[in-house]
């Protein structure tokens, strides 16, 4: 099995060589405008205008927790929108983040990297707004990315 690579950088500037996924956690209320997303928008706006489609049109597709949505904004690198937090604010069920979501995006995520022969770039997703602590979202990766042998770079900013 690899191992999770920490480097310090910018996760939206992927430090490898192929086709690359950039992953982060999405709210599952359409809202787009606080935390990593904001690096995200400043460097491409399709995954916005995709994430926000989404939403809108939930009544028809499968915007929901636990979902991913994949999209192209270079020849080699894909932003994964990944919702797996409950809403944005902490209230009487604890933290946005919803773990269970996280590892069924991650399921998704691993198959979708598979796929395209890509390694994943992230933040430590989760664990910033959502309220997440990394010491559970660390095995979500391992038993989801890492058991299927993709390359995984978790990034700290600064």
């Amino acid at each position: 099995m690899t191992q999770i690579q920490y480097l310090k950088g910018d996760a939206t500037v992927p430090q490898a060589k192929g086709v690359k996924i950039i992953a982060h956690i999405c709210n599952n209320i359409g809202g787009w405008g606080k935390g990593f997303v904001l690096a995200i928008s400043k460097r491409w706006k399709e995954p916005e205008i995709a994430y926000r489609f989404w939403h809108r049109e939930r009544a028809k597709n499968d915007f929901e927790l636990g979902n991913i949505q994949v999209v192209q904004v270079e020849p080699y690198i894909y932003i994964a929108n990944m919702i797996g937090q409950q809403g944005i604010k902490t209230g009487s069920k604890g933290v946005p983040i919803r773990y269970e979501a996280v590892e069924q995006c991650l399921d998704k995520l691993q198959v979708k990297a598979v796929g395209l022969n890509a390694s994943v770039h992230m933040p430590r997703i989760g664990c910033g707004l959502a309220g997440g602590k990394w010491n559970k979202i660390e095995p979500l990766i391992e038993k989801t990315l890492l058991a299927n042998d993709v390359s995984t770079v978790v990034y700290d900013f600064g």
